[in-house]
């Protein structure tokens, strides 16, 4: 192909000339249909990357005799940052119709299996394109995510992901380098060791026991000196997390850092502030908030590691409009980044 032909945007023809295979052949492997030997399908996506192929997805959707359909299933109650990724959705709501597009959101009761199962058992394929979830790890979400995908509707994980399900993209940020982020921060702020408490949300989210490995990690490799008190577990309730972190500062009075890896922030803020000056542990929560915003500027946090929830469903909008359409077996989205936030350069 010539100087002039690599400039322009390449196209299903360029691809199957690449490839020396039919324009057929090309479309069931773009689409992930069946029929096609593997050596075939690899000559195919190997002239798919060497051009720079890409699909146009606008054509593709404008094609379609119905508009896409993606459903968000997130979390209810006090967790502020689940608020703000529902809230995000509701933000580009008016926006996706503009391309056909229809974005719908569902509240589940946080941590409640049965009910996302359900929800997703629920859904029909004519309604429902992409279901994009926030799930805790249970056998009962792992039947309902294979379930769905064998109707047909696209199942991404967001946020909390499900290696060993039949899930087709996970958006969120690494959670192991976040963990091992916190661990390295505490150990700088620590450097005479001391105690470290541990507060998770639930141990059957992945992201929190992602985080919780990749604090444990760095903590045995840097900062031998420093010694894990728990994990513990709130719930991402406000008012459980209160009363640990509360019963924690009473218990060890000495307790020289808290890593609160889930939600219920504002708990986390009010037992903190109740002792006042009496105690000082060194803290590092996660998601930018009202409440962690407060505790940062009122000195109560230290640390608050963001992953940006309004880029997140971005990327799950452009991901999920990808996996309805066929866009192809590898999904790209952009990363999302950890944001690290002291008082000083909040936004």
């Amino acid at each position: 192909m010539n100087e002039e032909a690599t400039r322009r945007r390449a196209t299903v023809h360029d691809v199957a000339k690449a490839a020396g295979v039919s324009l057929a052949t090309v479309d069931r492997v773009l689409n992930g249909r069946s029929g096609v030997r593997a050596a075939t399908a690899e000559k195919v996506e190997e002239a798919i990357v060497r051009l720079g192929f890409s699909r146009d997805l606008n054509a593709s959707l404008m094609a379609r005799a119905r508009d896409l359909k993606v459903v968000f299933f997130i979390p209810d109650g006090s967790n502020e940052f689940m608020d703000s990724l529902a809230e995000a959705v509701a933000r580009r709501s008016m926006l996706a119709l503009s391309d056909r597009m229809h974005l719908s959101t569902r509240r589940i009761r946080a941590l409640d299996a049965g009910s996302l199962a359900a929800g997703l058992d629920a859904l029909d394929p004519k309604d429902c394109d992409c279901a994009v979830i926030v799930t805790s790890e249970e056998p009962e979400i792992l039947a309902a995510v294979d379930s769905a995908t064998r109707r047909g509707i696209a199942v991404m994980t967001l946020v909390s992901d499900l290696p060993g399900s039949a899930r087709k993209h996970f958006i969120g940020v690494d959670n192991v380098a976040a963990g091992r982020t916190a661990a390295s921060l505490l150990g700088r702020f620590l450097p005479q060791g001391g105690k470290v408490a541990v507060i998770a949300g639930s141990l059957h989210l992945r992201d929190h026991l992602d985080r919780l490995d990749g604090f444990r990690e760095v903590l045995v490799r840097d900062f031998p000196a420093l010694h894990l008190v728990g994990p513990l577990e709130g719930h991402d309730e406000c008012a459980e997390t209160q009363a640990l972190v509360a019963k924690l500062l009473s218990d060890y009075p000495d307790l020289s850092g808290i890593y609160n890896l889930g939600a219920g922030n504002m708990g986390l803020v009010g037992a903190l502030e109740a002792v006042g000056n009496k105690t000082s542990p060194r803290v590092i929560a996660h998601e930018l908030s009202a409440p962690t915003r407060a505790g940062l500027m009122s000195g109560a946090i230290d640390v608050v590691l963001d992953q940006n929830p309004d880029g997140e469903i971005r990327e799950a909008i452009t991901a999920a409009r990808a996996l309805a359409l066929g866009a192809g077996r590898h999904i790209a989205t952009d990363p999302i980044e950890i944001g690290i936030f002291l008082r000083d350069n909040l936004r």
